[in-house]
């Protein structure tokens, strides 16, 4: 079974930096339903986030994880600072969440008459003072759920704190930079054999054993998705996996991986090529390869993150290559649950247009993707820490070009 990778006062902290964006925002209480940030606060790490989860945080006292009742076992194991309230399968998530809010009945344990208390203290305020916030943008927030809190408490003042708990998760502490290095050696360690196995005819699937088989042996986790390994025919499918097919001579190959250790995510990227290259997709490693280090010396504390992407353009305008333009060049890593190693349903990128400062104890996945280009295609990519000397870069994969 999982492990709780958090001390008690790494747990306490993230609570007490919570509560007081809460108290920033007027709030009386909190309805966490992201898994990323659930597991952030306390710990848990299942794959039973499949259903929807909720964890009450009120401005004070003991903060309440709802999940079905079924999962009381791992919880019991993980979970040291939250009280428990499980369902049946014969009630759903807003049947479970109404009613332990209103619930008006004698509490036998600590959580009901925590709840009941929350609820007596929101039917007492006339003035509509109650505010109670909610991630209306996480996956665990359904519209069903969010229609049926709504309806059952109409003097409520809802807030949409999307986000609120992901901005604390962006600057990581020293415990969890430690998991995000032990991320990026199971990475390095997949990489590694995917690459030994990528052969003139090798099956698809059997390349992918391999690199599985490397990352479990390595310490790794299931990662939250991936890896992608893909032929050159489909290397523009994104978030496509391996297939049926054979790999031949001739063709790149694209590897998009993680390392997974206690749910942080350590990504790295390599373009392979089978048998030989073309020699304008050798200059561009080159080309991609001084884009990347571009990068790495302009990620320093207080940069936007526009003028890190204006800092991996401009090494590509001086390739010649200014018609050339990407969304991003990078992302935020860190927390990530199935289906995502970005921390959520949403991507915090390193874009042209972003004011997003960039701040000491930062993890990105750089990516310094040039395919496409007319003038020869690489792709490579790392998992980037911001330390107090600079950038780390984590992930220690050969750049390449990679020749097989």
């Amino acid at each position: 079974m999982f492990e709780n990778p958090f001390t008690d006062d790494e747990l306490r902290h993230r609570l007490e930096n919570v509560r007081r964006a809460m108290e920033a925002r007027d709030l009386d209480m909190a309805l966490l339903s992201t898994p990323e940030n659930i597991f952030y606060l306390t710990g848990l790490d299942h794959w039973g986030y499949f259903a929807p989860h909720l964890l009450v945080v009120p401005a004070e006292g003991e903060m309440v994880l709802i999940t079905r009742l079924m999962e009381r076992v791992s919880i019991q194991k993980q979970v040291r600072n939250a009280l428990f309230e499980g369902h049946t399968d014969s009630e759903t998530a807003a049947d479970i969440a109404v009613r332990l809010l209103k619930d008006s009945f004698a509490a036998k344990d600590r959580s009901r008459a925590l709840l009941r208390a929350l609820v007596e203290e929101i039917e007492e305020q006339a003035d509509s003072a109650m505010r109670i916030g909610v991630e209306t943008w996480s996956s665990g927030h359904s519209y069903g759920f969010g229609h049926a809190l709504r309806e059952s408490f109409p003097d409520v003042h809802w807030a949409d704190i999307t986000g609120l708990v992901d901005e604390l998760r962006l600057v990581k502490s020293p415990l969890e930079q430690a998991l995000m290095r032990k991320a990026a050696v199971v990475s390095d360690a997949a990489a590694e054999a995917a690459i030994t196995a990528i052969v003139d005819g090798a099956r698809e699937r059997d390349v992918v054993a391999e690199c599985h088989a490397a990352m479990i042996r390595a310490g790794g986790d299931a990662p939250g998705f991936g890896p992608f390994i893909r032929p050159g025919q489909r290397m523009d499918e994104e978030h496509t996996t391996w297939g049926s097919g054979v790999y031949r001579a001739g063709e790149p190959v694209l590897i998009e991986l993680s390392g997974c250790v206690s749910r942080y995510h350590a990504p790295l990227g390599r373009l392979i090529h089978v048998g030989s290259i073309r020699d304008q997709d050798a200059e561009m490693a080159e080309v991609a390869t001084r884009a990347f280090t571009a990068v790495l010396a302009v990620l320093r504390p207080g940069v936007r993150a526009s003028e890190v992407y204006q800092a991996w353009q401009a090494a590509v305008d001086d390739a010649g290559l200014a018609h050339y333009r990407r969304h991003h060049c990078g992302y935020a890593v860190g927390i990530g649950f199935p289906p995502s190693w970005t921390g959520g349903n949403r991507v915090t990128g390193l874009r042209h247009d972003s004011d997003l400062e960039v701040r000491e104890g930062m993890t990105f996945h750089i990516l310094s993707w040039l395919m496409g280009t007319g003038k020869g295609d690489y792709f490579l990519s790392n998992a980037v820490l911001l330390g107090p000397d600079g950038a780390e870069v984590l992930t220690q994969t050969p750049l390449g070009p990679i020749v097989k």
